[in-house]
């Protein structure tokens, strides 16, 4: 993987790591050419033995003009097997559920009461604000990014800028957000909350109407959408509430789009 350290410095830097805290992640990588499932079980064996509470796991992607890329190009390295990564996936969440995880977000497991409050918070759509270069925010309605380039940061700061860019959301923007974030949580898509989202707040009988005929509009076609993946064992529809079942984790963000509203 052409990183700068090897798995022996990893360790001894989780183990050290420990000695001063009592909460701490770590990321594991699954889906690369050469990992067996033998080896990413051992992997993983590896990190339920050190205790960590919080594991993030993600499936490898070809980045351009990485040196993995390049030697893939070579045919010097194998490919990404997508089939290999979903089985790797499966097993990674039957491994875990095992060892006491809770799988709360599609990349994200977590010991009890180890879930990222960090995280957690994007995945629920709550206000955050970021500060510094590259720094995101978001107010529920809008989201605004600060310039990534240092020097010019830092003029701009200097001469009393704010060097952002801003993109305002419409109802729909929001609404398929939601959709795109709660299907990756354990909680999953609460049909409630996705009926609440309308273009303008009401402020007359006639609008609270509207209000109410657009919730159940939103409803009515969210069902209509989901009944497919329920009917094929990849969702779940219980207490108002649609879920993703293990094997539709593997298709998220496809089942997502699809349900996304014009």
């Amino acid at each position: 993987m052409n990183r700068a350290h090897n798995a022996e410095d990893a360790l001894i830097c989780v183990q050290l790591a420990k000695l001063y805290f009592d909460n701490i992640t770590i990321d594991l990588i699954y889906g690369t050419p050469s990992l067996t499932n033998n080896k990413w079980e051992q992997n993983v064996e590896t990190a339920i033995s050190l205790h960590v509470p919080h594991l993030s796991c993600y499936a490898l992607t070809v980045e351009p003009k990485t040196p993995l890329q390049k030697l893939i190009q070579q045919h010097k390295s194998e490919n990404i097997d997508p089939g290999k990564q979903a089985e790797q996936f499966l097993l990674l969440m039957k491994w875990l559920n095992k060892a006491g995880y809770e799988h709360y977000e599609i990349s994200n497991f977590a010991k009890p009461g180890f879930r990222s409050r960090h995280n957690s918070s994007y995945w629920q759509g709550k206000k955050y604000y970021g500060f510094g270069p590259s720094a995101h925010s978001f107010d529920g309605k809008a989201r605004w990014w600060n310039v990534s380039n240092n020097t010019i940061y830092i003029e701009s700061i200097e001469k009393g800028i704010i060097p952002l860019e801003k993109e305002e959301l419409t109802a729909t923007q929001q609404l398929n957000e939601y959709i795109m974030i709660s299907l990756r949580t354990v909680e999953g898509l609460d049909l409630r909350k996705a009926g609440q989202f309308n273009e303008q707040p009401a402020t007359s009988d006639s609008q609270r109407e509207d209000n109410r005929e657009n919730e159940t509009t939103i409803v009515v076609k969210l069902l209509k959408e989901s009944k497919k993946y329920i009917d094929s064992g990849l969702m779940i529809f219980k207490n108002n509430r649609l879920a993703l079942t293990n094997e539709g984790k593997l298709m998220a963000d496809g089942i997502a789009a699809d349900l996304f509203l014009d």
